[in-house]
């Protein structure tokens, strides 16, 4: 609910954001921003298409495409050209609507069946109860900071929320994640206490 809240409020305003680039950073017309929309709805149709071939939504995908979306949001924040621009909204909409149905599925599937109907509209409340907040303070930041910064305060709100998850579900689960870089296995989950459980990159994938 939180990480949908703040993808919502500060990240999901591309009709605002990408207007403001195509305008005042890229000085483009009215064609130029539409072809955006049509860019932008290519990474959006192929996160559709992966995520229905998906039998179970993972955390790890949530978190990894949340992480995605910090640094393609950045990307398009600071790309010098409107080509380049363009090119960075395939990841955005790729990551965007990766997360949004993989976050739908994880809280439908976590509650029981009688309430269901009642934490979803919850769960629609939170997503579009936040724009009215989103959108205004967006433009203002447009307005005092530029139109870079539209973009760019959806990258420090999601990347807050991708640190503010992980750190969660580490704590609450009690995991540890390790790293080598030069022995196999390469990646190590454990619980605090316990000897660490191997998992091989095939096991990951």
């Amino acid at each position: 609910m939180a990480i949908v809240f703040m993808l919502g409020t500060f990240g999901m305003n591309f009709q605002i954001t990408t207007a403001l680039m195509a305008t005042t950073v890229f000085h483009k017309g009215a064609t130029e921003f539409g072809l955006l929309g049509s860019i932008m709805a290519i990474g959006s149709l192929s996160a559709a298409l992966l995520s229905a071939r998906r039998s179970q939504p993972r955390l790890r995908v949530l978190l990894g495409a949340l992480a995605g979306f910090v640094v393609a949001s950045a990307g398009a924040a600071t790309a010098p050209t409107y080509e380049l621009f363009a090119l960075w909204l395939i990841p955005v909409g790729l990551t965007a609507l990766t997360v949004l149905p993989t976050a739908n599925t994880m809280v439908q599937l976590s509650v029981a069946p009688h309430l269901r109907g009642r934490v979803m509209a919850l769960y629609m409340a939170i997503f579009l109860g936040g724009t009215p907040i989103g959108a205004p303070l967006i433009g203002w930041i447009g307005a005092e900071y530029g139109a870079r910064w539209t973009i760019g305060i959806g990258s420090v709100a999601t990347a807050v929320a991708v640190v503010a998850a992980t750190m969660y579900v580490m704590r609450t689960d009690d995991l540890r994640v390790r790293y080598r870089l030069h022995e196999r296995p390469h990646l190590q989950v454990m619980r605090r206490g316990e000897a660490a459980e191997a998992v091989t990159p095939e096991q990951v994938a």
